[in-house]
């Protein structure tokens, strides 16, 4: 009888394919279902929490597997994994759940956070995990624009096409977090589901107006126009986390 191993995973995005498993066989997915088949000798399936998009990187995505052997107790899983992993991935924590729990339908919100460099000069060690931007940006204004994305809307102008329609673009996001700290702005998205891209396409029309070249109403504009795929600029992927997946 098998039994649901739930896991809280960290990963550095940049060398991977994204989450998603793909016939290259290069994504966070894909290298976690290798390692649990060299445990178990068997095929397993690991579900996440939500895909994330190559190059972005995770502090805790939430996943689940059903193991067709479940009598390792949960911290040996976290040895045995990380022992196989590539060492940008690492298993954080595991628990043992009941069959009822899935980790992508029982999530009830998500917490983004995207980071951003304004400084003339990045530091090295800030190198593939932020957005460097080395332009002054007006931060009052970014912060008067992110508060207009809270709520309830209609994100088609702040979603890509992942080549298949949405059955609803509607989401709802609760907060969105602001703040500075030295050089580095750091935005949180606290929401209910995002779309494909939402946030970097969000975070890219809030630096394009911060940086002048873009006005406040053209943002709002947008956001209520609800035109599929309407806003283009879509920050880099290096400069996304997921934070957190929330749960009952």
């Amino acid at each position: 009888m098998s039994r649901r191993l739930k896991m809280i995973i960290a990963y550095d995005g940049a060398a991977f394919s994204g989450w998603q498993s793909q016939s290259h066989r290069n994504t966070i997915q894909d290298h976690l279902e290798h390692a649990f088949e060299r445990v178990t000798g068997k095929l397993v399936r690991v579900h996440g929490a939500g895909r994330t998009d190559a190059g972005v990187h995770a502090l805790a995505q939430c996943a689940h597997v059903d193991l067709p052997n479940g009598n390792l107790p949960a911290s040996r899983w976290i040895e045995a994994l990380n022992a196989l992993l590539p060492s940008a991935i690492r298993i954080m924590r595991c628990q043992y759940v009941s069959n009822d729990f899935h980790a992508r339908l029982s999530a009830k919100r998500k917490i983004y956070r995207y980071r951003i460099w304004s400084g003339s000069v990045l530091p090295p060690f800030e190198y593939g995990r932020v957005w460097h931007v080395p332009r002054p940006l007006d931060f009052d204004l970014l912060k008067k624009v992110a508060k207009r994305f809270v709520g309830t809307h209609d994100f088609a102008a702040f979603a890509a096409n992942r080549g298949k329609p949405e059955k609803s673009t509607v989401r709802t996001i609760h907060s969105v977090a602001v703040r500075r700290c030295g050089s580095c702005i750091m935005i949180d998205f606290d929401g209910d589901g995002f779309l494909y891209k939402m946030v970097r396409l969000i975070v890219g029309s809030l630096v394009r107006c911060a940086l002048g070249k873009s006005r406040f109403e053209d943002v709002t504009d947008l956001l209520a126009s609800t035109r599929a795929g309407h806003a283009r600029f879509a920050a880099p992927a290096e400069g996304l986390f997921l934070v957190r997946v929330r749960y009952d």
